[in-house]
């Protein structure tokens, strides 16, 4: 984590320049409070030793503020929590494998990598659980395609990015699949590739 993805403290100096751009008109941004709070969880918890740390890279990953008038502009709180959770997985990793070995480390992250391999490689339009008729849930047919893509990867090495599998999004539809399914799915694949980075 540099310092600049979390400088929120105050210096003796005065109060520190705000971290990030700031929103106008009427475009919202995350709320400043929120991402100042959390971004010093996040540095306390990354300085401290990592037995006793509260939040780890999955937890960068899912936290969400609220969206507000004249908050922190999301794509460059987004970057700085893309860093901050690769450098909390890079930690995570050396961890593992001074404690359990780099044959164990390796061991594991491909039986995550088979067990999300086998959900992608589903048949289409059964890799998911869906929502009733009358709910909304991610468009079926959007998320397929992206399962197929990330099966690629996973089978065969085709080029994707941690970035890319970050910044996907679906339109939805009703009875679309289920979203926390699908994020969870998102989310491990993720961490298969912070694992080999």
């Amino acid at each position: 984590m540099t310092p600049d993805d979390a400088s929120t403290l105050e210096t003796s100096a005065g109060p520190a320049p705000a971290p990030f751009p700031t929103t106008t008109g009427r475009t919202k941004g995350y709320d400043k409070a929120a991402v100042d709070a959390f971004l010093e969880a996040a540095r306390t918890s990354f300085e401290a030793d990592p037995a006793d740390a509260e939040l780890n890279a999955g937890d960068v990953r899912r936290v969400a503020f609220p969206l507000v008038r004249h908050g922190y502009t999301i794509a460059a709180v987004d970057a700085a929590l893309s860093r901050i959770e690769d450098a909390f997985a890079g930690r995570e990793r050396t961890r593992a494998v001074s404690s359990r070995g780099a044959r164990a480390w390796v061991g594991r992250t491909r039986e995550t990598g088979q067990v999300i391999l086998d959900r992608l490689t589903r048949p289409p339009r059964h890799r998911f659980e869906r929502v009733g008729i009358l709910h909304y849930g991610y468009r079926v047919d959007e998320v397929d395609l992206i399962a197929d893509k990330l099966a690629r990867y996973l089978e065969s090495g085709e080029p994707v990015t941690v970035e890319q599998v970050r910044s996907i999004a679906f339109r939805m539809q009703r009875g679309g699949y289920r979203e926390v399914q699908v994020d969870a799915v998102l989310d491990a694949v993720v961490e298969v590739m912070l694992a080999v980075v």
